[in-house]
Order: C-alpha cells, then sequence, then structure tokens
C-alpha cells in the first residue's frame, strides 16, 4: 500500500471516531493548496477546498475527496478545538519538553494522565490528546508554557498517526494505542488559557450635573432673582432657553416645567400665570 493510501486509511479511521482530518504534505503542512490571493481571510466559506484546517471533515466520502485532490498526500492533519486539544512535546536542538513538562508538574501540582491517547513524533517527541470542559476555549501556544511545549487548541491540528513526515512515521503509544483521551488537569488547563485582564481601579470622582443639567440650574436662577414687575418677562424668557433644550433633546419637557414653575411661584408668581408663560414660552419655540 502506498503512503498516500496508507494515510488516507488512518484519516479514515480517525474521522469514524468522530475527529475531522485534511490531508498534509511530507512537511506536515494541508496538502491542497489556497484557491484564493495572499492575504485572504476565508476559513471555508467559499465552499472550495484549500484552506487548511478548516477543510477537516468527519465525513467519509469528503475525505476520499480531499485525499483525490491531494495526490503527493502521504499524511493527515487532526484538526483541535471544541473539547479537544493537544500538547506537543518536542525533544531537539538540546531542549527537552519532557522535562520542562515533569518541572511545571511539581511547582503546579499536576500529574499527567498516564492512559491517554499518545502519538510519537519521528523527533522522540510526542503529542498528547487531551480533553478541556465543555465551552472552555483553549488558543495556540507555542512555548508559552515552558520549552518545547506547544498548545494546539482552535484553529490548530496535529499530525495523525500513520503519518508519514521527513524525519519518520507517526505512531501511537505501542501499548496504549487509540484509547479515549483524559481530560487536562485542573492546573495545567489553567496555564493554558490566557491571563485574565487586569482590571486597574479607576479613580472616584464626585458627580456632576452635564451641560444640559447646568443650563437649566441657570435658568431657574434667573427666575429666582428677577425682581418684581419683571419676573413674568424672566420666566418668559427663561423658559423660552429651555424650551430649545427640549427640543434639542437634552432637557426633558416634564424637569423644564417642573423646575421653572417651582421657582416663579416661589418668587411670587401665581402657578396658573406661571403655567400659561411657561406654555406661551413653548409654543414660541415651536413656532
Amino acid at each position: 500500500m502506498s503512503n498516500h493510501d496508507n494515510a488516507r486509511d488512518n484519516a479514515l479511521r480517525a474521522a469514524a471516531l468522530n475527529y475531522g482530518v485534511a490531508p498534509t504534505t511530507i512537511n506536515k503542512i494541508p496538502a491542497i493548496p489556497s484557491p484564493h490571493e495572499k492575504g485572504h481571510s476565508c476559513k471555508g466559506a467559499c465552499g472550495q477546498p484549500g484552506h487548511g484546517v478548516y477543510d477537516a471533515t468527519t465525513n467519509a466520502a469528503h475525505v476520499r475527496r480531499l485525499f483525490q485532490l491531494a495526490p503527493k498526500a502521504v499524511g493527515y492533519l487532526v484538526a483541535c478545538g471544541g473539547r479537544h486539544v493537544g500538547l506537543d512535546i518536542d525533544v531537539k536542538n538540546g531542549i527537552n519538553g519532557y522535562e520542562t513538562l515533569a518541572r511545571l508538574g511539581r511547582e503546579h501540582g499536576f500529574e499527567i494522565p498516564q492512559i491517554t491517547t499518545t502519538v510519537f513524533t519521528p523527533s522522540g517527541g510526542a503529542h498528547l490528546w487531551m480533553t478541556v470542559p465543555e465551552g472552555v476555549v483553549v488558543p495556540n501556544s507555542v512555548g508559552r508554557l515552558g520549552d518545547a511545549l506547544d498548545v494546539r487548541g482552535t484553529g490548530g491540528y496535529l499530525v495523525g498517526p500513520g503519518s508519514i513526515g521527513r524525519s519518520g512515521e507517526y505512531t501511537f503509544h505501542p501499548k496504549i494505542g487509540y484509547t479515549e483521551p483524559q481530560p487536562v488537569p485542573e492546573q495545567l488547563l489553567a496555564l493554558m488559557l490566557p491571563p485574565a485582564p487586569v482590571v486597574r481601579p479607576q479613580r472616584r470622582t464626585s458627580p456632576t450635573p452635564d451641560a444640559a443639567g447646568r443650563a437649566l440650574a441657570g435658568l431657574v436662577t434667573v427666575v429666582l432673582n428677577s425682581a418684581q414687575g419683571g419676573r413674568n418677562a424672566a420666566l418668559y424668557w427663561s423658559a423660552s432657553k429651555a424650551w430649545a433644550h427640549v427640543a434639542d433633546g437634552h432637557v426633558a419637557a416634564s424637569d423644564v416645567e417642573a423646575e421653572l414653575i417651582s421657582a416663579a411661584v416661589s418668587v411670587g408668581l401665581g402657578e396658573a400665570e406661571a403655567r400659561r408663560t411657561v406654555a406661551s414660552a413653548g409654543r414660541g419655540v415651536a413656532a
């Protein structure tokens, strides 16, 4: 059997387990070229293949079609996201991701489940398949947990077992094979998630009236300070200005009437007269 057909059959087995898959090249990248120009933002909404991890499907017929469109594919990707996340442990350039993970476990008090799906990489590293609670969104990260530890979350993918890369084949743990992925330890999950935003306390300030409120208060003052014999004229003038604010939507009509009529009555005008004057000023502004 060719490497292409072997990758397709392994991808079909993963799809049957409800993992989204798509073909990859020997360089571990999606095998179907994009139908768009560089810089596009399409994630498959156009309906054409060639969108990388967004091509991933669990439909067997669609898997076969993708591999037909990628005759040079020798591997497949397993999409992460939803409840499925991957921890990519590297061993390269003198850095050992297993040691980094062990140190994190000691520092934060967690242990990795011993029986979870584990895929060994040709370089001596491993991909651990694990789960997170429903609704928790884990982002991709490279080295944020520590040296040689990468997280594959929403929008990311792992190379599937049975795939061929330039350094060799990706294989299941020989003693475990495929098994139900286990939950990420809570302490490790907290490290995988982005830090909560820092909320800085705001300096408290005394509340101040808005500009329209200050204007109405000033107009009320004009009425309160008006001299005998000119109080009705002062009320009419102040009401005209106030109704203009009402027309602009900055002051409520009920506030204008209540405040100005109360001020007019307090300086000696009759309530009925004050109401007529305020109403007359309102008609004048409307006209």
